[in-house]
């Protein structure tokens, strides 16, 4: 695809011309306007944070659903923010229609240095709280929303109740009070344990698993450690309590069930918006947008030890089992 095709215009007989004038207008009259799809030498731009799996997995899906049409730049920061700046400054002079941040300090570099170009980010937890809300911004949310997660984990937990929480009270009380608000809609009554420094974990764990029904893991740097994760884990099983997590790796390690995305969906859903934003929505309009598909995984072993029986009816559910 060439950007020079319209400068052989003039070279066109007038039969062609005309011909070629016919065929717009029954596009027009079937309706099928031309879109920005359609146009020659569509650019995307992808910035990324850095070289990690992750991060390339979503890429990949971004490019199965982003336009077919588009011709891909890609730039790595290395993880160096003052790096993604140059790279964004340079990318403000160039044709992109689209620019796509993936990881937290592509996000910020763009942010700071392009304003006139559509922006996509990915790949970043929390993106409110670094105010990723620029006019020209939007993305797709790393994290499920709470409404959803309680409604899976009442399909697959269906006559447990008081669901425990540890967490740290500077990092993740927004996210406490929200589930507080929002698990009776689902008949479940959550209660936070705080943990302000590794040393409060096991005495805030015991009083945990002493009046809960299950205890629900969430991202809490503070509480989730690599001296912790086991830890928390054996203690649970022990006492006879499951945990609901929040990735394969904690199912695989004796959690009974954790709801996560797939990196490679995040791309595919960023693909998918890019299309909309593309095709002439108006980014103020468009709110960032959940993954549609999450990833539920399933310890059968972990199950049967806590005397758990999976409902058949969502069995069709669990993508993974351990």
């Amino acid at each position: 695809m060439t950007r020079t095709a319209g400068l052989h215009r003039t070279l066109l007989t007038f039969p062609v011309q005309f011909a070629l004038r016919v065929a717009f207008v029954f596009a027009s009259l079937l309706c099928i306007p031309p879109t920005h799809l359609e146009a020659a030498g569509l650019e995307i731009t992808i910035l990324k944070s850095s070289d990690l799996k992750a991060y390339n997995d979503a890429i990949d899906g971004f490019k199965a659903t982003s336009p077919g049409s588009a011709i891909f730049t890609e730039y790595d920061l290395l993880g160096d923010l003052e790096r993604g700046k140059q790279l964004a400054k340079r990318i403000r002079t160039s044709e992109s229609s689209l620019v796509v941040a993936v990881g937290l300090k592509a996000a910020l570099a763009a942010k700071l240095e392009i304003d006139h170009i559509p922006i996509l980010y990915m790949m970043i937890l929390d993106p409110f709280k670094h105010h990723l809300t620029a006019g020209n911004m939007t993305g797709v949310l790393l994290e499920i929303p709470l409404d959803r997660q309680l409604k899976v984990m009442r399909s697959f937990l269906p006559s447990f109740h008081r669901i425990g929480m540890l967490y740290d009270p500077d990092k993740t009380t927004s996210k406490l009070k929200e589930a507080e608000i929002r698990a009776p809609v689902q008949d479940f009554q959550v209660r936070g344990f705080p943990v302000t420094n590794e040393k409060d974990i096991p005495q805030q764990l015991r009083a945990l698993l002493s009046e809960s029904d299950a205890l629900w893991l969430v991202p809490d740097p503070t509480v989730l450690t690599d001296e912790s994760i086991r830890f928390i884990l054996e203690s649970a099983v022990a006492k006879q309590v499951p945990v609901i997590a929040f990735s394969t790796e904690f199912t695989r390690l004796g959690a009974l069930l954790s709801l996560s995305v797939d990196y490679g969906e995040v791309g595919r859903e960023t693909g998918r918006l890019a299309k909309r934003v593309l095709n002439g929505e108006p980014m103020m309009t468009l709110k960032p947008v959940s993954v549609q598909r999450i990833h539920i995984s399933v310890n059968q072993k972990t199950a049967r030890y806590l005397g758990i029986t999976i409902p058949k009816e969502v069995e069709h559910l669990i993508d993974e089992a351990y």
